[in-house]
């Protein structure tokens, strides 16, 4: 039986990854705080539709903004991982990371009762060491990499990658990849970021972008007999008035399309057994 399943994610940084990247002047950190009232309106929606949803939130989410945090784990939604201050593994050492990881899995506890199942990385920026640190504390699945799109499979350790000679693969490790895109990723699209050495335009029209992530589980739909379509979105982006009204819409017609919503720990699990 056809089974098309969509993943409702959502990284609830607020300020972590402004103050992260060193930008800590009080209108980046004013963007970062508009994710409160984004988030609000997420679950406010997921409420009104009857959507379960999947929310990374950083321990520094969690430490910083607890009544926030709290109705997410009201709303039955699953916390998952999303390190504690928003600093990409691949820019740490195996022991910075591992604190890192063990400091913030402390506070999705002490949030929600249970540590996380589910791992997002900052900014989608693995080290060597993530993957062993995942499993060594008890992880199911890792949301961070992009070698495919609607279906899952098991991420890889290992492979060795040198100017001038072919790639090697790895080996399997137990965790399920959820895989991601930037192109299912509200932020490169509409979320504008200039610095004296960067600029990210964004600004791109809502009804626009909602229509191509609409067409993507039209693809799935028409061409996989099962398969998880993941959208990545962050509540201070995302939630602008605007952009929500475009999103309820495409939610309001993956439901009338008989899309299957799960929180990622589910979908994960769904995907388990489908491997194996």
């Amino acid at each position: 039986m056809p089974r098309h399943i969509v993943c409702l994610t959502f990284d609830f940084d607020t300020e972590s990854g402004f103050i992260a990247r060193g930008l800590a002047t009080p209108t980046m950190l004013s963007r970062g705080e508009f994710g409160l009232t984004g988030a609000r309106r997420i679950l406010d929606l997921a409420k009104s539709r009857g959507i379960p949803m999947t929310w990374f939130v950083p321990g520094f989410t969690i430490e910083s903004h607890r009544a926030a945090c709290d109705a997410v784990v009201e709303g039955g939604h699953e916390v998952a991982h999303h390190s504690w201050a928003h600093v990409p593994p691949a820019e740490q050492s195996r022991d910075e990371e591992e604190e890192d990881m063990l400091r913030a899995n402390e506070a999705i506890e002490k949030l929600t009762g249970k540590k996380a199942r589910g791992y997002r990385s900052p900014s989608w920026d693995l080290s060597e060491n993530t993957l062993d640190l995942l499993e060594a504390q008890g992880f199911e699945y890792d949301s961070s990499l992009m070698a495919g799109d609607y279906i899952p499979m098991m991420a890889r350790r290992g492979d060795i990658a040198e100017l001038g000679k072919p790639i090697q693969y790895g080996e399997d490790t137990s965790l399920v990849e959820m895989p991601i895109s930037w192109t299912l990723d509200d932020h490169p699209h509409f979320e504008y970021m200039r610095t004296p050495n960067f600029l990210m335009p964004g600004l791109r029209p809502a009804r626009e972008v909602m229509d191509s992530w609409y067409d993507e589980f039209v693809y799935m739909q028409a061409n996989e007999d099962w398969g998880v379509l993941t959208y990545t979105m962050h509540p201070y982006v995302i939630g602008r008035g605007f952009r929500m009204f475009s999103f309820e819409k495409l939610v309001d017609k993956l439901i009338a399309d008989g899309a299957e919503f799960m929180t990622m720990e589910d979908a994960a699990r769904v995907a388990h057994e489908k491997l194996f």
